[in-house]
Order: C-alpha cells, then sequence, then structure tokens
C-alpha cells in the first residue's frame, strides 16, 4: 500500500541527505540568522568593494572566510557583518599557493576582489592582476570549488595607455585559462562612501584649482554604484547560467568628467577651477 512506497523511498532520500553536511543545505526565512548554502572565501575583503560582498553574503547568512594580509584591528568593522561564527579570518601569503589552497579547500564559492591602483615594492600589477589571480583560479580548480568570481575592470584593453589596464585584460586571460568556467565581472569605476574616485575630486576643493586631461570635457564617465556591484556578484552566484560569461556592469547614465567635477564642487559650495594636464605628466 502507500506505507510501503514510502518506507521504500526512504532509504535513498536519506542517503542523499548524507552525501552533504547539513551546515550548506539551506534553510531558514533569509536573514543573518538562516542558511543560506553559499560557503564563500572573498580575496581583498577589507578593500573598498570587498566590504559591501562580505554584507550581503552575511545578510543572506552565508559562511564567509576572510584571508588577509593586514593588521587584525583593520577587520574589526567586518565583524559585524555574519552571524556568530559564520565570518572566519585566515591570515594568507599571496605568494604562498599553500596558504591560498587553506583559504578555498571548504568553500563552493571563491571570490577574488584583489588590486590597487598604484604599484609597491613588493606588488607590482603583474603580481597583483596576474599572478595571484593565476595562482587563485588554478589552486580553486584544484580544489574542486564550484564558481569563480573573478573582478576586472570595464576599460581593461592590451591598447589602453594604462599598464594598470593592460595588466587587468592579461589577468582576465590567465584566469580563463585555468578556470574556464569563472565569471569575470568588469565594473566601470565604482562610487560609493569610501570611494578613490569622487572622493578623490572632493578633496581637492581645497586647493586652486584641479588638473585634468583636456579640462575633463573629453573624458566620459559611467560610474556605477558599489552597492549595486556587490549584489550583481550575489547574483551570479546564485545563477547557473552565468558560468564561464564576462559582464560589463556600468551605471545608467554618462557624464562627462568636468560636468563632473563641476557638480561635487556645486555641492561643497566651492568654486571650481579647471586647468589642463601638462602632457607630459601622463
Amino acid at each position: 500500500g502507500p506505507g510501503i512506497s514510502v518506507l521504500a523511498a526512504a532509504p535513498s532520500v536519506l542517503q542523499q541527505h548524507r552525501q552533504v553536511h547539513h551546515a550548506v543545505i539551506p534553510h531558514g526565512r533569509s536573514g543573518r540568522s538562516s542558511v543560506s548554502g553559499i560557503v564563500a572565501t572573498v580575496f581583498g575583503a577589507t578593500g573598498f568593494l570587498g566590504r559591501y560582498v562580505v554584507n550581503h553574503l552575511g545578510r543572506i547568512g552565508s559562511q564567509v572566510i576572510i584571508p588577509y594580509r593586514c593588521d587584525q584591528y583593520d577587520l574589526m568593522y567586518l565583524r559585524p557583518m555574519g552571524d556568530l561564527g559564520q565570518l572566519l579570518f585566515l591570515e594568507w601569503d599571496s605568494k604562498d599557493k599553500d596558504s591560498i589552497r587553506r583559504a578555498v579547500e571548504h568553500s563552493n564559492v571563491v571570490i577574488n576582489l584583489v588590486g590597487k591602483e598604484w604599484e609597491t615594492k613588493n606588488f607590482s600589477f603583474e603580481d597583483e592582476f596576474v599572478n595571484i589571480p593565476k595562482s587563485i583560479a588554478q589552486i580553486t580548480r584544484e580544489a574542486g570549488v564550484e564558481t569563480l568570481i573573478h573582478i576586472s575592470h570595464l576599460n581593461a584593453s592590451m591598447k589602453s595607455p594604462s599598464k594598470y589596464l593592460r595588466n587587468k585584460v592579461i589577468g582576465e586571460k590567465a584566469v580563463r585559462e585555468e578556470f574556464p568556467d569563472a565569471i569575470i565581472l568588469k565594473p566601470s569605476e565604482m562610487f560609493g562612501r569610501e570611494d578613490r574616485f569622487l572622493n578623490h575630486y572632493a578633496n581637492m576643493r581645497w586647493f586652486g584649482g584641479v588638473p585634468l586631461i583636456s579640462l575633463g570635457k573629453k573624458t566620459v564617465k559611467q560610474p556605477v554604484y558599489v552597492v549595486d556591484v556587490a549584489k550583481a556578484i550575489i547574483n551570479a552566484i546564485k545563477d547557473p547560467d552565468a558560468k564561464g560569461k564576462t559582464y560589463a556592469l556600468a551605471g545608467p547614465n554618462r557624464y562627462l568628467l568636468y560636468d563632473m567635477v563641476e557638480y561635487i564642487f556645486a555641492v561643497s559650495f566651492r568654486t571650481f577651477f579647471s586647468y589642463p594636464l601638462p602632457r607630459p605628466l601622463y
């Protein structure tokens, strides 16, 4: 009868659940105290975009592993972003593959946000945007992680005069070679509370003028809100069709750089003076 069929089906159901640890089975009504089933390693979580990604992951009840290279006190603002025990901090060395392996071996999602806008004596643009992403992609593939998300830049191109942007596109190719199903997101300039885009020009309002190439009247920007980029990363994790694809992320409106800087000065009640940046400087 019906009772026999139910009992006969029970062992197969139990067997299926034994293959997955209960800690990664989604349950709850969403929120920080629920379980989304996502165990994510976020490299570069202490950066501008990283804090928003960690917050969104924690908000839906994800377990987040945060490799860090800074002082522990610089991580304190991240701790309230997840429920008790859901944020795990792990010291890592970006040039040590064993430390990368420890960071990703228990995850089902790896997100690479590593990067800086300037070179240092220890890390060149090639290290930040090519070598480190390549190592992360290789070890992520070897560890059997399902999803890898790599953040590049909308203007990344080998034809760019910028060394920063040239290394970005080389890094994309390196990641794609090591992890063909990687999801590559290419945001334009991001703005937000802690950005180095709008705040950069806002901090120049105390000077006599702002040096801009061609007075900023030939430079077009299409900035995107950092929270929207963080949401795009979460959506990419949830979308099975996103694997192996590249997405461009830009805001809805385009502006001349001159108009943007003029607006920043206007809301600061400062007079805007622009002068052309001498060509030898760029």
